[in-house]
C-alpha cells in the first residue's frame, strides 16, 4: 500500500509549528474583559484546535460569556487575534522533526495544509516562514476540514485511500473521518490522548515520529 499513498495533509497548529500555546494565550488576553471564563475560554481553544477562529468566536459568545455577536464583531475580532498572535508565529518552533519531515517527503509525495487559520492569513505566514516549496496547496477557513480534504481527493482524481491527514484535534479527525481519509494523530509525549478510543489509524508523538515508523505505519492502511 505504500507505494499508493500519493498526497499528506497537514494540520498547521500544533502539528508543524509548535503554536497552540500562542494562540490559547491570544484567545485569553482577547477576551481579557472576563477573567472568570479564561480558563473555560482556553480550553475550548486548546479542545478544538482544527476549529475556525470565527466558530470559537460564535460559540465563546453564545455558551461562555452569552452574549450576542454580529459579523463586524467577528472580523474585529479576528483582527486583533492576528495582530496579537503575529509576531509570535515568525519566531515559533517548528514541532519536533516537522521541517526534517517536510524536506524529505516534499520529494515523494504532493503534501498540503488544511488549516482553521483564514486562509490568507495562512498562506502569508507559510509564505514568511519559507514553506511554501513543500507544498501543492495550502487551505484554511472558512472552509472545513472535509471540504478541504473532499477537494484535494476531486482535483486529483485520488481514492480517499490514498491520502494520510495528520491533525491533533478532534475536528482533524471528523474532517477526515466524513470523507473516509486515514487519520494519524499527533500528541505530544506527556500530553492527553484526545482520540483515546477513536478509530485513528494511529498516534505519533510528532512529525519525526512518523518519519521514523512510517514504512510500518503506512503499509497497514
Amino acid at each position: 500500500m505504500a507505494n499508493e499513498i500519493r498526497g499528506i495533509v497537514l494540520d498547521f497548529d500544533g502539528v508543524i509549528l509548535e503554536s497552540n500555546q500562542i494562540k490559547g494565550q491570544a484567545f485569553r488576553r482577547l477576551f481579557a474583559q472576563y477573567p472568570e471564563h479564561g480558563d473555560k475560554i482556553v480550553e475550548l481553544h486548546m479542545e478544538h484546535g482544527g476549529m475556525s477562529r470565527f466558530e470559537k468566536f460564535r460559540i465563546i459568545h453564545r455558551d461562555i460569556i452569552k452574549k450576542p455577536i454580529d459579523h463586524m464583531e467577528e472580523m474585529r475580532l479576528s483582527s486583533e487575534f492576528n495582530k496579537l498572535t503575529e509576531k509570535q508565529l515568525m519566531i515559533c518552533p517548528f514541532s519536533p522533526g516537522a521541517l526534517g519531515f517536510l524536506e524529505l517527503y516534499a520529494r515523494e509525495f504532493d503534501l498540503f495544509i488544511a488549516s482553521g487559520t483564514p486562509e490568507q492569513e495562512l498562506r502569508e505566514l507559510v509564505h514568511r516562514r519559507e514553506l511554501s516549496k513543500f507544498f501543492n496547496g495550502v487551505f484554511g477557513s472558512p472552509k472545513q476540514k472535509n471540504e478541504i480534504l473532499g477537494n484535494i481527493l476531486s482535483q486529483n482524481d485520488w481514492d480517499p485511500r490514498q491520502v494520510i491527514f495528520v491533525g491533533d484535534a478532534i475536528d482533524d479527525y471528523i474532517g477526515a473521518k466524513k470523507v473516509s481519509v486515514p487519520f494519524i494523530g499527533r500528541v505530544p509525549s506527556g500530553s492527553r490522548n484526545p482520540f483515546e478510543k477513536l478509530d485513528v489509524h494511529c498516534i505519533v508523538s510528532d512529525l519525526g515520529d512518523l518519519s521514523r515508523q512510517w514504512d510500518t505505519l503506512v503499509a497497514e492502511l
